[in-house]
């Protein structure tokens, strides 16, 4: 547990005694005491058909979220790491019903045991799962829902204070709108500046198809990330912008080694035959097609993995995947899905402690607003005292505002500064753009060039108000390493998981567009 997070721990509870009078105020301190101790929430926001759901069952590695167009979708899901398969109902009326375990194909099978959907405020799934370990993720229904109160459900559960919010959210479009970025910009605007940048991460989702299911369409997929990151209306309201094939990496988390054979059939196929086959769905389902898989198993693989993730499979096989687990690396590292995790692992999982204390600020600042009381002027000297003592609130606000389009900083200085404060990576090697096995003192050396530098900017005549600042807070987060280094102070450093024959001219014009 960091200092902020006691900070912020006392500060609930001295909030909680001044605020003993009113229940319903007091309702709403005890739930932010209680989320210090949970997991990270972490909401999967977006349009219809955006690909949430099957995003979510790629993260967890299992399928438990309902990617049909059932009424579950229409309701706010949480899938909670727990002890034992159990499904909650809490309704808008208060209570609270147990729902039956079902799994269907391999699938949990989710429904509303006959109440209506908006009569449900959630459904609570807690799984045991690794996936779901270090956050609890949430499926919301779609933003452009063609029924509104779907949309109303997953906007009044975002602002925090309102509903019981999220600490960050993946924000899946097809194609960045400017409905997307008025939707992003109110979110931020709803729970307050602080830290919400970095918050928030853009998935192109469905990747596959922006590349019109070419055998290099998630390369063109990539390309088109880069070009929407970098646009400054983007930058100021999302940290990173990734291209997902939620399909493909979903498939990747859960190949089955029957896929894996079904597969190396149809790459042992008369090309010509298997690509005639692979123009539609309907073809490639032909009782009668002159391929050696039967037609049950090219049914399943074309729910598994859809024409695309069959394409990318055997052309993985013709390049050298040699068993399932082979392939289902490659599956997930080439859907995005691995890029996408090491993000979140980055921006999310290493500041969790850092985002569930910056929500708990914005909840008690907004009730010090809505509702005073006598203690509310000690209440919020403490809020402050707390938002200046810390380094982790600082360093993520200068995050946030680094991408926006008045940032503090100019162009040039910018990755830079964006590295030093954690963007690529908490640990100090990252932090100074290093190797993970640099000697200490390579990093030494690093540290005190990084803090020279920003020293002699924020002295610069020339540099504006907002800048020397700027370089203050950078040149202290220097020195903080430097501290570290000694083994007199530490920064917020949590380990993370690693990133997880002959060829034919088929083979040579696969490669090349996989590369």
């Amino acid at each position: 547990m960091t200092g902020l997070e006691d900070d912020v721990r006392a500060l609930l509870d001295g909030a909680l005694e001044a605020y003993r009078d009113e229940p319903a105020a007091l309702a709403r301190l005890r739930a932010q005491r209680r989320r210090l101790d949970e997991p990270l929430r972490v909401a999967l926001v977006g349009r219809v058909k955006a690909g949430k759901s099957t995003l979510l069952n790629a993260l967890v590695g299992e399928r438990l979220a309902p990617t049909d167009a059932g009424e579950c979708t229409r309701v706010v899901t949480w899938f909670r790491n727990g002890p034992m398969p159990r499904i909650t109902l809490d309704a808008v009326d208060g209570t609270e019903r147990v729902l039956p375990v079902r799994r269907i194909d391999g699938g949990l099978h989710l429904e509303l045991g006959g109440t209506p959907p908006e009569e449900v405020e959630r459904l609570v799934v807690d799984w045991p799962s690794d996936g779901l370990a270090s956050a609890t993720l949430i499926d919301t229904p779609g933003l452009a829902s063609l029924t509104v109160d779907a949309g109303v459900r997953t906007r009044s559960f975002l602002e925090t204070g309102v509903g019981p919010g999220a600490d960050a959210i993946i924000f899946l479009t097809r194609q960045m709108q400017a409905e997307d970025l008025s939707f992003l910009t109110d979110f931020r605007a709803a729970v307050g500046e602080h830290g919400q940048h970095t918050s928030t991460i853009t998935v192109l989702s469905r990747a596959d198809e922006i590349g019109s299911g070419r055998l290099d369409a998630l390369i063109v997929a990539e390309q088109a990330a880069r070009r929407t990151a970098a646009e400054p209306a983007v930058r100021a309201v999302t940290q990173a912008v990734v291209p997902v094939a939620g399909l493909i990496g979903l498939a990747g988390r859960t190949l089955r080694e029957r896929d894996f054979l079904a597969l190396r059939s149809l790459e042992q196929a008369e090309p010509s035959d298997l690509e005639t086959m692979l123009l539609s769905a309907d073809r490639f389902g032909r009782p009668d097609a002159p391929i050696p898989v039967a037609r049950t198993a090219r049914v399943e693989l074309l729910e598994r993995l859809g024409l695309f993730g069959i394409r990318l499979g055997v052309a993985l096989i013709r390049l050298g995947a040699v068993d399932a687990a082979t392939l289902a690396g490659e599956l997930v590292r080439r859907s995005g899905l691995a890029e996408l995790q090491r993000l979140l692992d980055v921006h999310f999982t290493r500041r969790s402690g850092t985002l569930k204390a910056a929500t708990a600020l914005r909840v008690v600042e907004r009730l010090l607003r809505e509702v005073p009381v006598a203690a509310t002027e000690r209440l919020e000297a403490t809020v402050e005292r707390i938002r200046v003592g810390s380094p982790d609130l600082p360093e993520l606000d200068l995050l946030m505002r680094m991408r926006a389009p008045e940032a503090p900083l100019p162009a040039a200085w910018r990755r830079e500064a964006e590295r030093l404060l954690g963007a690529e990576g908490l640990p100090v090697p990252d932090r100074l753009g290093l190797p993970a096995d640099a000697a200490d003192d390579e990093l030494r050396a690093a540290a005190l060039e990084a803090l020279t530098s920003w020293r002699a900017r924020a002295a610069d005549p020339l540099t504006t108000r907002a800048a020397v600042d700027a370089c203050d807070l950078l040149a202290r987060t220097c020195e903080a390493i430097l501290g570290r280094l000694d083994g007199l102070a530490s920064l917020p450093a949590e380990p993370g998981p690693g990133r997880s024959g002959e060829q034919g001219d088929q083979g040579h014009h696969e490669e090349a567009a996989l590369r």
